[in-house]
C-alpha cells in the first residue's frame, strides 16, 4: 500500500523562490541569514552531505520570502549534487531572482572522511 506525500513533502517538491518588494530601498542594509540543516547527497557515493548555507546580501529592489527560500532549499536533500555545485546553484537563483546590491552565499559542509569543505561565492553589482 503506497501512503500519500505528506503537505510538507509536497510543499517541498512545489517551492518556489518568491522575491517581496524591499520596504527601505534607498538604504544599504545587510540581511544574513543562516540555514543550519542544508543537505543534499553525495553524486559518488549517495552519502548524505549536511551543511550549514550562509547567506548575506544587501537587497536593491527586492528581498527574499523566508519560508520559499526555507522551503526550496529543503528540495536539496534528495540531489545527487557536489559541494560546489550546491553553493553555487544557490548563489545563482538568488542573484537571478533578487538582483541585489551584494550577495555572499557560503556552504560550510560537514568534515566527512576527515575532510571539511567551505564553499563562498560572493558578487557585488556593478553601478
Amino acid at each position: 500500500m503506497r501512503e500519500e506525500k505528506r503537505y510538507g513533502e509536497r510543499a517541498i517538491e512545489e517551492a518556489e523562490l518568491e522575491a517581496w518588494p524591499n520596504p527601505y530601498p534607498d538604504r544599504d542594509y545587510r540581511i544574513d541569514i543562516t540555514f543550519p540543516e542544508f543537505t543534499c547527497l553525495c553524486p559518488r557515493s549517495g552519502y548524505p552531505d549536511f551543511a550549514t548555507i550562509r547567506i548575506s546580501y544587501i537587497p536593491d529592489q527586492k528581498i527574499v520570502e523566508l519560508r520559499s527560500l526555507k522551503l526550496w532549499l529543503n528540495k536539496f536533500r534528495g540531489r545527487y549534487i557536489s559541494h560546489e555545485a550546491a553553493t553555487n546553484e544557490i548563489f545563482d537563483a538568488l542573484w537571478r531572482l533578487l538582483e541585489p546590491r551584494e550577495l555572499k552565499v557560503v556552504g560550510d559542509f560537514n568534515p566527512r572522511g576527515n575532510v571539511h569543505t567551505v564553499i563562498t561565492v560572493e558578487r557585488r553589482r556593478e553601478e
